[in-house]
Order: structure tokens, then C-alpha cells, then sequence
């Protein structure tokens, strides 16, 4: 059966209705749009562009990331890199740039698609000679941050968002196993006989299981983070990827959950996954993980114990909904996000080009 053209307008108009209510909700806690701003001298005479001050506001994306497949995190050593926290609980530790470093790629993806900047790749961030600096810089280092050489100046951008670690939610022994790894030769031994040496290619891998829950936490604060970079990051994160040096080439093996979404006016301590796994064990009356061993457990947990401490609170639920509904708006190319882009990239590219542009200008 058909739906009649009034109302599928109906019902398309209250889709994006609540699709904006989240962020709607979360203006007062992020930027207002005005991403610069004019600063008169001392003495009257001259004045300077600066990013626009500071103001109260924060907002806290809680994530729990589910592995789906062997998944490796480490550092130096072969073993999975571990923390021992303040209650004496040794946990995996998945440093920032874990993660930070897939989704910052993802965002120059989105950017790209969108005709919205990525003009340069990751970690290659160049500025020509008869570059502008907006061409370099774009909402991508807005919300996840980057530097540049310009001719002798080194130009430094602060994120906007800031990646927590994300710590297991059971011990270290629950949530690693291993595999020996051994390369011989074709002959079946570990003889080089070019080299008239063993191989070294004789190791022990350590991996994260299938199953084991992460909790980790993104923070906007001081209202830098405009509401199109609030879209562009969730879009960056998204539902799931590929992480870990050595096994993020093997395909998807982490599931994104969004646990809530609060905002407050200053930070709160629960915005740290370490007091909020502290906070999550003291909870449970049994004193033990076993009640926080699947997702939904695990974010109806983290929901309660955040709530009464955030102005704004956005369940599991709404923020899920929210998120589904940005990524079925990109994969449909919606109009409308592409014209909120395209938008972003003339602001953000006129405050880099104010922001990094040569001497000052006298004011009047």
C-alpha cells in the first residue's frame, strides 16, 4: 500500500524533527557559531582575531566498545598494554590514539564525500606556499586537532574533543587471550639460509576476546565544539570499525554502543571512565562484574549512575536513535546535512584564514 504524498511530508517532517531534538537541547553547551572573535589592543590602537573565549559548557559522549573479533592493543611489549587502577583492579588499557587515530580518519572520509574539505591526508598536513591556510585546516581539525609548519611558524590547533582512555570493564585475565606465532621457512625450520640465522619471527600474541566491554569517553568543553562538529563527530565514531596497529587491516573488530549523552555546565569527575568504572563497582551490590557482562547492562549502568550529576541526560536509546538516523541521512546523501557542511566549511575556513592570517589589523 502506498502512502499518500501528505503524508509521507508528515511523517518526513516529525522524522527530522526528532532527529534534531538531541542537538537542539545541546546548543547552550556548545558553540554558538561564532568560532572567532575581533580583540581590541590594550592601548586602542590595533586589534587581533582570537578563537572565541571559553564559556561554561560541557558535554560528554560515553561509549562502550564491544570487541567482535581478536582485536590487539600494546605499545612496546607483546602483552596487551594493562592499567592498575586505585581500586587495585588490573585492567586493559586502550590508549587515546587507538581510536582517536581511525575516527579522525573517518571524519577526512565524510569530509571528502561531502566536498567538505580532507584535502590533504592524515598526518601529512601541509601548508603551500600559495596555500590559503583554510585549504589546510578544516572542520576535521576543529574537532580532532592538528599542527603545520607555515613557511617557519608553527600553527597548532587544540581538539575540541578530547579521547579518555577506554578500560575494560573486568579484570585484565577475563578479557585477553594469546597465540604463538611462529614463521618458519618452507623447509619447516626456523633456519635463514640467506641470512645463516634462526628467524626471529617466533613470538607470542596477546589479543583482546571476542565479547570484552570497553568504556571510554569523549569531552567538548568549554563551548568550542560547534553543533555541525557535534554531527561530525558522532558520524567519524560511528556504529563500527577497524582498530588496533596490527589488526585494524583484518576487517571490522569493534562495535560502538553509545551509553548516554550528558551536558553540564562545568565537568563533572564521572566524565573520566576511571572514576566511572570506580563508581559502577561500588554500585554493585554483589561487588562484582558479572552484572554488567552484556551491553545493555553495562549502559543502563553507566545511565544511573550519571544522571543525577548532568543537567542534560540522553539515554542509550534517544543518542542510538540520533546516531542511526545522522548515518542514514549521510548514506542517503540528505540535502540537508550536505548543505550544513558545505556551510561549515566557508566558517571554518574563514577562521583559520582570520585566526593564522598575517599581522594585525588596526581597528575602525
Amino acid at each position: 500500500m502506498t502512502m499518500p504524498k501528505d503524508l509521507v511530508a508528515i511523517y518526513e517532517t516529525c522524522r527530522k524533527y526528532r532527529s534534531i531534538t538531541m542537538l537542539e537541547q545541546l546548543k547552550s553547551y556548545l558553540n554558538d557559531g561564532h568560532l572567532v572573535e575581533e580583540v581590541v589592543s590594550a592601548d586602542g590602537k590595533n586589534s587581533y582575531m582570537m578563537p572565541s573565549r571559553r564559556n561554561a559548557g560541557h558535554v560528554v559522549i560515553v561509549l562502550v566498545r564491544q570487541i567482535i573479533a581478536p582485536t590487539v592493543f600494546r605499545n612496546a611489549e607483546e602483552e596487551t598494554t594493562d592499567v592498575l587502577d586505585l581500586d587495585g583492579v588490573r585492567r586493559v588499557r586502550a590508549v587515546p590514539n587507538k581510536f582517536k587515530f581511525g575516527e579522525r580518519g573517518r571524519g577526512l572520509l565524510v569530509l571528502r564525500c561531502l566536498d567538505a574539505g580532507g584535502r590533504l591526508p592524515q598526518n601529512r598536513t601541509a601548508i603551500g606556499t600559495k596555500m590559503q591556510i583554510g585549504e589546510a585546516f578544516d572542520l576535521n581539525t576543529l574537532v580532532f586537532g592538528d599542527s603545520a609548519m607555515d613557511g617557519t611558524r608553527v600553527l597548532p590547533v587544540k581538539a575540541a574533543v578530547q579521547y579518555s582512555d577506554a578500560l575494560s570493564v573486568k579484570h585484565y585475565g577475563e578479557c585477553v587471550g594469546e597465540e604463538f606465532h611462529n614463521r618458519s621457512d618452507e623447509t619447516g625450520t626456523l633456519f635463514d639460509a640467506e641470512k645463516k640465522v634462526n628467524s626471529p619471527n617466533l613470538f607470542t600474541r596477546h589479543f583482546l576476546l571476542p565479547g570484552t566491554l570497553l568504556v571510554q569517553t569523549l569531552t567538548a568543553n568549554g563551548c568550542q565544539l560547534p553543533p555541525i562538529g557535534f554531527d561530525h563527530l558522532m558520524l567519524s565514531v560511528g556504529i563500527a570499525g577497524s582498530y588496533g596497529g596490527q589488526t585494524s587491516v583484518a576487517g571490522t573488530n569493534v562495535r560502538t554502543h553509545i551509553a548516554g549523552v550528558f551536558a553540564s555546565r562545568l565537568e563533572m569527575p564521572l566524565s573520566s571512565p576511571y572514576e566511572l568504572l570506580k563508581q559502577l563497582q561500588r554500585n554493585n551490590s554483589r561487588n562484582s562484574f558479572a552484572e554488567m557482562s552484556s551491553v545493555d547492562d553495562l549502559t543502563s549502568a553507566i545511565f544511573e549512575a550519571m544522571e543525577m550529576h548532568y543537567a542534560e541526560c540522553f539515554n542509550s536509546q534517544t543518542a542510538t536513535k540520533y546516531l542511526e538516523e545522522l548515518v542514514r541521512t549521510f548514506e542517503n546523501d540528505d540535502p540537508d546535512l550536505r548543505a550544513r557542511y558545505q556551510q561549515a566549511k566557508k566558517d571554518v575556513a574563514e577562521m583559520f584564514n582570520r585566526y593564522f592570517g598575517p599581522g594585525k589589523k588596526k581597528s575602525g
